[in-house]
């Protein structure tokens, strides 16, 4: 009996591979994360490179290469992330504090609705790291930036973040919101808010979400220039989502 497998690609990875989905037929129902990205490879060969610093991700969490998965789990291969739900319906929400923390969204953001959902009557802090599109990198202009997503991860994976701020910053509540889709020149990407009783635990964790952030929420960037286009991934060395972030 032969068994299915099903992988989403995301970023680059559509473009060099011609499909948004692998579809593959195997006699196993069971698989290590390692053997199929070799499996992928010898299919791809050209493309092998990319592939074995790709990381297979299982029903929305990152596994390690000897890590076992199923013909029925929800797979994707994610290429090293870029570096960041947004609320159905268009009407304001009243209150902004009871609001989901982690979102993605397609609209603009505005980075005070962000804040206010850390801000508490208990904490005498609050800070926002926004990330905006820059005009020129190293010599070269960005017309605009293209995010990608794969969402249901991206929001588990800020999650994640949040629970690690608040177990290393007793207290800190942490709130994300990434765009994806076009940004334009000067346009917000990225909002990170942190609240905290004191203001040191709010540079601190402010700074520790965006390293974090770039290190494990599956979210690319795809550079448009004038004259080409690259999609971009993590630049800070060897990329592995499942290590914990290491103080400077």
């Amino acid at each position: 009996m032969n068994h299915t497998w099903k992988i989403k690609l995301f970023a680059g990875l559509p473009e060099r591979l011609g499909t948004a989905q692998l579809t593959l037929e195997s006699e196993s129902d069971q698989l290590t994360a390692g053997e199929l990205k070799s499996w992928i490879a010898r299919t791809h060969a050209e493309h092998s490179s990319l592939l074995a610093i790709c990381f297979v991700a299982r029903n929305h969490a990152y596994v390690a290469d000897g890590d076992l998965i199923r013909a029925t789990d929800e797979l994707a291969l994610l290429p090293p992330v870029s570096g960041g739900e947004e609320l159905e319906g268009s009407g304001e929400i009243e209150n902004l504090a009871s609001a989901p923390k982690f979102a993605i969204t397609n609209e603009r953001i505005e980075t005070d609705d962000v804040l206010a959902k850390v801000i508490v009557k208990e904490h005498g802090a609050a800070i926002a790291f926004v990330g905006t599109t820059r005009e020129w990198t190293h010599g070269q202009r960005t017309v605009r930036l293209e995010y990608e997503a794969y969402e249901p991860m991206a929001v588990a994976t800020m999650e994640q973040i949040g629970a690690e701020i608040g177990d290393r910053w007793p207290g800190a509540l942490c709130a994300i919101t990434h765009r994806i889709g076009v940004v334009g020149l000067a346009e917000t990407s990225v909002v990170i808010a942190v609240s905290a009783p004191h203001r040191e635990y709010c540079y601190e964790a402010s700074r520790y979400a965006i390293e974090r952030l770039k290190q494990i929420v599956p979210i690319w960037k795809k550079e448009i220039w004038e004259d080409g286009s690259e999609w971009k991934g993590h630049q800070l060395g060897p990329w592995d989502p499942t290590a914990a972030l290491q103080p400077e």
